[in-house]
């Protein structure tokens, strides 16, 4: 394959490796989808994810720095905090939460929290979102100025630092620094200097848009990156693996740049035409009338442009609220999440999978001897109550069976223990997989399932799957569903 061809991987019969897979939680029909939107960052470019995170720590530790806050000695650590964890800005905690909003591990600041101070501060109390002491960790992007808060929840309850008054006054000082350091652009500026360093090139998403565009999918680039990031990003990432002659532009019949989601979907903000590679910006007051790129507008302009709406249009980023969850509550568009973490969580789970199984095995024969040692108990209080059917052993026999088969659970817990807390702490020691608190859902794999109607981890998944491929959503699992083995 030379450097302007496309790349012909993921075309062949064979089916996908699971982490290259698409995972429907509502039926979706590529053939009804008659134009697709994307996202720029983290979507249809491939961030390095640790190479930036830790740049813009860096960055947001300069900021800090020079407002005289202690952040000598502090690093960037990408192990530290995940994507779909909740930050309590009152009290200075991390968790991870499941779907019903209850707490399953908290750190405070960048130590986790001992069982009774967890159980004290959490258990009569359920995460709600809408209350302003949380803040949900929704985009990769997050996770540096969570890192920075993190550990400074630490130096802050050591007295070190300076003029801020609580956990929330924190995190509005990190926030802001963090925004600026973002608004200088000296980040942008860096990546577009040396690209190689900070993009994860994958050659199979432009085959993958091809595709769809010659399968008669109008194409659009949706972005909240202004115009130099985006022609600098997309051209490095797209034009080495397209056909001579065709350039990234090519691809798209719209690209909208600086579109301020999440009010794109929501408001009617007006619209700029970009005349010329250099940025010149001219109004467009009637509108969208021509392919082509713009800045700002409005998403109710684009259907009115293409001539489609609703769930005809599917699209596709990476952030779940401001790319999934407002354009599909506001316009009831068809959502795809791109979640890069899956690449890594499903691996590690096939990787689990034969231990996995004989912890559910263990699990099954411990719940089966618990039943036995309750009704055992049963029998035992029966018997001296002299209530019920009575028992034909005595109560001298009953205990001694009890007190067999507390031994028996007892050294049963031993041998399921190493195997559970190796299966909570899959992809990350400290937070485990990122759509599981502990054996539930989490609260993002919830948001995920309300709000996206298929994920996976690139947009490159789509190519073997065709643009006129049927997603058919799994049959919903009950807890009272019988138990039926498939064979893998």
């Amino acid at each position: 394959m030379t450097d302007r061809q496309p790349s012909s991987r993921g075309t062949r019969s064979v089916p996908p490796q699971r982490e290259r897979d698409i995972f429907c939680n509502r039926t979706l029909n590529l053939r009804a989808i008659r134009a697709i939107g994307y996202d720029m960052d983290y979507t249809l470019v491939h961030y390095r994810i640790e190479e930036w995170e830790r740049r813009a720590y860096a960055y947001l530790r300069q900021k800090l720095d020079a407002l005289g806050w202690p952040v000598d000695g502090l690093e960037f650590d990408p192990q530290l905090v995940v994507r779909g964890l909740i930050l309590d800005l009152e009290a200075g905690n991390i968790l991870k939460v499941n779907r019903f909003g209850y707490v399953k591990r908290a750190y405070h600041g960048t130590h986790e929290m001992p069982f009774d101070d967890h159980r004290a501060l959490y258990s009569r109390q359920l995460v709600d979102l809408h209350e302003k002491r949380y803040v949900f960790l929704n985009t990769l992007f997050s996770l540096s100025e969570a890192c920075m808060y993190a550990q400074l929840v630490d130096r802050l309850d050591g007295g070190d630092v300076p003029g801020v008054v609580g956990y929330a006054d924190l995190y509005r000082a990190v926030r802001t620094s963090i925004d600026e350091a973002h608004m200088e652009g000296q980040l942008k500026a860096e990546i577009m200097a040396d690209p190689d360093r900070f993009v994860d090139r994958d050659p199979d998403i432009p085959l993958t848009l091809l595709d769809q565009r010659h399968a008669g999918k109008k194409l659009m680039v949706i972005t909240n990156s202004e115009w130099e990031y985006t022609r600098a990003m997309l051209s490095y990432a797209f034009d080495p693996f397209l056909p001579e002659g065709v350039g990234w532009r090519d691809l798209f019949d719209l690209v909208i740049v600086s579109a301020r989601k999440p009010s794109f979907f929501a408001e009617r903000s007006p619209v700029f035409e970009i005349a010329t590679d250099d940025g010149l910006v001219r109004p467009s007051p009637m509108g969208i009338k021509k392919d082509g790129v713009y800045l700002g507008g409005n998403a109710r302009a684009v259907e009115d442009y293409l001539g489609v709406s609703g769930d005809e249009i599917l699209y596709v980023g990476d952030h779940m609220y401001t790319d999934v969850h407002v354009s599909k509550s506001v316009l009831r568009w068809r959502t795809a999440l791109i979640v890069r973490e899956l690449d890594a969580d499903v691996a590690a789970e096939m990787a689990f999978a034969e231990r996995q199984r004989k912890l559910t095995r263990l699990m099954r024969r411990k719940a089966h001897m618990e039943l036995q040692h309750a009704r055992t108990r049963l029998q035992i209080q029966q018997r001296r109550g002299k209530y019920g059917p009575q028992p034909k052993d005595s109560v001298k026999a009953l205990e001694r069976r009890l007190d067999h088969l507390w031994k028996q659970l007892q050294a049963m817990d031993e041998e399921i223990a190493p195997l559970a807390r190796a299966a909570t702490g899959l992809s990350n020691q400290r937070w485990g997989l990122l759509m599981r608190a502990g054996n539930d859902k989490s609260h993002l794999a919830r948001q995920i399932e309300r709000y996206a109607d298929v994920y996976t981890a690139r947009v490159s998944n789509f190519l073997y799957h065709t643009p006129f491929m049927y997603f058919r959503a799994p049959r919903g699992s009950l807890p009272h569903d019988p138990e039926i083995e498939l064979t893998p």
